[in-house]
């Protein structure tokens, strides 16, 4: 659990305390192979962080239910600070008790549903995860904002009052993303912490599309200073710059595979755009079908390894998945610029007319989509990263 909050009392079950988890029946969806929600009762708790608890457990597969659906019965208070109670409904089993201090009711909050989650499910939780946006002004100047995972506590990251694109995180602390400041697009590093900013690809042309690799020691970029948009990849800093493709035909949206080996990008090398995979250290690119999904772009490579989601351009913008190994595409969506949760589970993304766009979340197995309040002063907010 987060370091500033306080555990005033813990009571696990005896299973929990052996490193074993409580037994959970896990009823395979059939479309993605996700486990079905877990139905939990939730009360005790009132105002926000009611509403916030059990928006948290929703994207990470528990779902609130009536007490006599429920395999587990969650309860607690929130008076002065956040405590919660589970407890197995049939045979009374105590799960989890917790209380927290040192923050505020929402971070309380969700500390809690992460425990919760890693209690249920085994999975850490993602409730305390954050997410890198692009905020548009009316004049079609924007900044980088870092948030909460559900949008609260927006920071501007960058103050450039030009247009930027495309931000990706490196780790927990350090941006990379597109700006304009310097007239044309660049590639920067940005340390959150301290505010360090670096100039990673001074290249003429565009640099842009920064993605880094899981593991955080390289980029993989588009470049165009040999003329067509091709695919780059090189060590974090801009080092060791190797080209990987050599089309005539613009590369885009490059994106990584988590074990750092593999990189997926959208080409019209081959006609219509469509998704490829090709080693970072260089080869072959290999065409990954997206069946009944036309004109794919904006790919994104689950932590799990298992799907790629991607906007299909076809029509109305949709948010698709495919498994990896490419095959018929699954619409989950409407909307774009895809960007996987942590728990390979959820999905944020971004829809609405180009100068009003807004950010919602994305449940994939139920597909219940929530949409993330408006709360910047900004007139559109798009191309979310979360951080893994």
């Amino acid at each position: 659990m987060n370091s500033r909050y306080s555990i005033l009392f813990l009571a696990l079950s005896p299973a929990l305390l052996l490193g074993q988890q409580p037994s959970i029946d896990i009823n395979r969806d059939s479309d993605g192979g996700w486990p079905k929600p877990i139905p939990v009762s939730i009360s005790g708790f009132s105002g926000e962080v009611d509403s916030v608890l059990k928006t948290d457990l929703l994207f990470m597969g528990i779902q609130n239910v009536s007490p006599d659906q429920a395999k587990y019965l969650i309860s607690g208070s929130n008076a002065s600070r956040v405590e919660g109670r589970v407890v197995e409904r049939i045979n009374k089993a105590s799960i989890l008790a917790k209380a927290y201090t040192g923050g505020s009711l929402r971070s309380e909050t969700h500390a809690l549903a992460d425990d919760i989650a890693q209690a249920l499910t085994g999975k850490p939780g993602i409730a305390q995860t954050k997410i890198a946006f692009k905020g548009e002004s009316g004049h079609g100047n924007g900044e980088i904002y870092i948030a909460d995972y559900d949008g609260h506590n927006p920071q501007a990251v960058t103050h450039d009052q030009t247009i930027v694109a495309a931000p990706c995180w490196a780790g927990h602390s350090t941006l990379y993303y597109a700006s304009y400041k310097q007239g044309a697009p660049k590639i920067f590093s940005h340390h959150l912490t301290t505010g360090d900013r670096r100039l990673i690809t001074p290249f003429p042309g565009a640099n842009i599309s920064p993605a880094v690799s899981p593991d955080g020691t390289r980029l993989a970029m588009i470049l165009s200073k040999s003329g067509s948009p091709d695919l780059y990849v090189s060590d974090r800093n801009g080092g060791n710059l190797q080209q990987l493709t050599r089309t005539k035909e613009a590369e885009s949206s490059p994106c990584w595979s988590p074990d750092n080996q593999t990189i997926c990008y959208v080409s019209r090398e081959r006609g219509p755009a469509s998704l490829f995979t090709i080693s970072a250290s260089g080869g072959a690119p290999r065409r990954i079908l997206s069946n009944f999904a036309s004109t794919p772009t904006e790919p994104d490579w689950s932590p799990d390894g298992k799907w790629i989601a991607f906007t299909s351009l076809a029509g109305n913008f949709q948010i698709c998945i495919v498994r990896a190994q490419g095959g018929d595409a699954i619409v989950v969506g409407t909307g774009e610029d895809p960007s996987w949760a942590p728990n390979s589970r959820a999905l944020i993304f971004c829809h609405g007319p180009d100068h009003s766009k807004k950010l919602s979340l994305l449940d994939v197995p139920t597909k219940q989509v929530k949409d993330i309040a408006r709360i910047l002063e900004s007139n559109s907010q798009s191309q979310p990263s979360w951080a893994k």
